[in-house]
């Protein structure tokens, strides 16, 4: 948490990471103007916004992904490697983009387009500091269909991954569990499948993503596609 959510548990700290002052002055005035989130400091390349963000210690990170001097990907990798309490939601223009793809791989726990709407962005911060998902995983999964499928980046002339050892600390209904949130299905959503209340559905997620060391359920998607339990175009491998 950063010092000044510290002394008001309500108050989320952001980080902006932009180069374009205009976007940066933008969100500013959209998330300031609500009263559970602060806007601690800016920053317009990627090693700004990684000093930045080890100095103020935010809650959550807007980050965009093409800047000079480091982009946004590296900047998302060291950010969730020095501080994993820290959130980064990747700013992008268009949803099926390489870079927000990448984005995601590097740690990130949503994307979002620059020309989200206001209330959009406000409920994307407030989501993603509660360890919820801000993208329907339905974008996320159709995202990393897109470039696993397409070998981007680099993997069509990647082996097969070998099936991750921690998938067996799981229980078989953990593991049907995993395999919707990787198909993009909401929490209720699962519930109505297998017959389960939202709570359990609840219970089953933050026991798998403990098990598995995932910070978050698009985290999860990501790791379904990475170790190879999703298989593109041919459905779940499990």
């Amino acid at each position: 948490m950063s010092e000044s959510t510290s002394t008001s548990s309500a108050r989320i700290g952001v980080l902006l990471v932009d180069d374009q002052p205009l976007l940066r002055m933008g969100f500013r005035l959209i998330l300031e103007g609500e009263d559970d989130l602060e806007i601690l400091g800016e920053a317009s390349d990627g090693a700004e916004g990684v000093r930045q963000a080890l100095k103020l210690k935010p809650d959550v990170v807007l980050m965009d992904v093409r800047m000079p001097t480091m982009d946004g990907i590296e900047a998302t990798a060291r950010i969730v490697r020095e501080l994993p309490e820290a959130k980064v939601i990747i700013l992008t223009t268009f949803d099926l983009d390489e870079y927000a793809f990448s984005g995601l791989q590097a740690g990130a726990s949503a994307f979002l387009l620059k020309d989200v709407a206001p209330e959009e962005l406000v409920n994307a911060v407030r989501l993603v500091a509660s360890g919820d998902a801000v993208v329907a995983p339905r974008v996320t999964a159709r995202l990393l269909e897109t470039y696993v499928r397409d070998g981007a980046p680099n993997r069509s002339s990647a082996p097969a991954p070998e099936r991750d050892p921690l998938l067996g600390d799981l229980t078989p209904r953990e593991l049907e569990v995993l395999g919707a949130m990787a198909e993009g299905l909401s929490n209720a959503e699962i519930a109505h499948r297998f017959f389960l209340s939202e709570a359990t559905v609840k219970t089953h997620v933050r026991r798998i993503l403990t098990k598995l060391h995932l910070r978050d359920r698009v985290q999860a998607v990501v790791y379904a596609y990475e170790t190879g339990l999703v298989i593109p175009s041919q459905g779940l491998d499990y």
